[in-house]
């Protein structure tokens, strides 16, 4: 049996998910949030620090950080918890084409593409033991090449790749995305038991309601995903491309991708004992 709790992070609208295995008391931390406020340029642990502090006092053994993949609209805890109690980061193993499209962008260096950084590439299909039950990954890509949704029980964490039924779905146009691949990929989650829960990476708030959400069903998102009714692929794909090119960039997917692609570890300090963040420039 398992027990999830939700975060929601206001700065970022994301969810980080603590998820227990009950009968063991270990539990696996999924899409945790570094605090970063780009204008003072200030970084802090604020937020997965409070999360910690609840594993803590209910004597949880966190065993694994799991990213859906590298996100670019905030960054990653997930080295941060590492270093912290020792858990093992894990994510899709396409990171390592992510890892090959932006190591250049950022002149990062000290980033292979054979994902190193982190302790386990997940491939579609394979298993992780949690306590009395398993972690099963389903390759879900689209959004990113990376995007993986975590099977846990009668729950599908699905990162980005589906949002709440009123939303709808995830942009398809950064580097690496694919937006006939995302739809097939929504197909592979929708196919999942009418009552598998989805719980999505993000919620935007639209107009149509006044709180936070982020937990619904296959048959809810079946039935009702706005980008989803009476669309077949082709359909989606000419929606999906429409709107995307209305997008601007995430506020912040410069810091976000440099620092993901490392797992959620800083770049190395430069001579002066200090570390940066790079801001490459698109010469016009």
């Amino acid at each position: 049996m398992i027990n999830i709790d939700a975060y929601f992070d206001d700065a970022t609208n994301t969810v980080t998910y603590l998820v227990e295995e009950t009968t063991t008391k270990t539990a696996v931390l999924i899409d945790p949030v570094l605090d970063y406020e780009p204008h003072r340029a200030s970084l802090n642990a604020t937020s997965t620090d409070r999360i910690l502090a609840e594993a803590k006092a209910r004597e949880l053994t966190l065993t694994w950080v799991l990213d859906t993949h590298a996100h670019a609209d905030h960054l990653s805890a997930a080295d941060y918890v590492r270093d912290r109690l020792g858990a093992r980061i894990a994510i899709g193993a396409k990171i390592t084409q992510v890892q090959t499209l932006f190591g250049p962008v950022f002149h990062a260096d000290d980033v292979g593409a054979k994902g190193a950084v982190f302790d386990a590439l997940l491939e579609d299909g394979d298993e992780i033991a949690f306590g009395a039950t398993t972690i099963r990954v389903m390759h879900t890509p689209g959004h990113t090449p990376a995007c993986v949704t975590f099977l846990i029980d009668d729950a599908a964490f699905v990162g980005d790749t589906l949002f709440m039924p009123d939303y709808g779905t995830a942009r398809a146009d950064f580097p690496g995305g694919d937006a006939r691949t995302l739809y097939r990929s929504i197909q592979k989650i929708l196919s999942l038991p009418p009552d598998t829960r989805i719980f999505v990476g993000h919620d935007y708030l639209p107009p149509t309601r006044d709180a936070a959400a982020w937990e619904s069903t296959v048959a809810e998102q079946r039935r009702s995903n706005i980008h989803l009714q009476d669309q077949d692929e082709d359909a989606f794909v000419a929606m999906r491309d429409a709107r995307d090119a209305t997008l601007t960039a995430p506020r912040l997917i410069l810091p976000s991708l440099q620092v993901n692609i490392r797992g959620g570890a800083l770049p190395p300090a430069e001579s002066d004992g200090h570390t940066y963040l790079k801001l490459p420039l698109n010469r016009i």
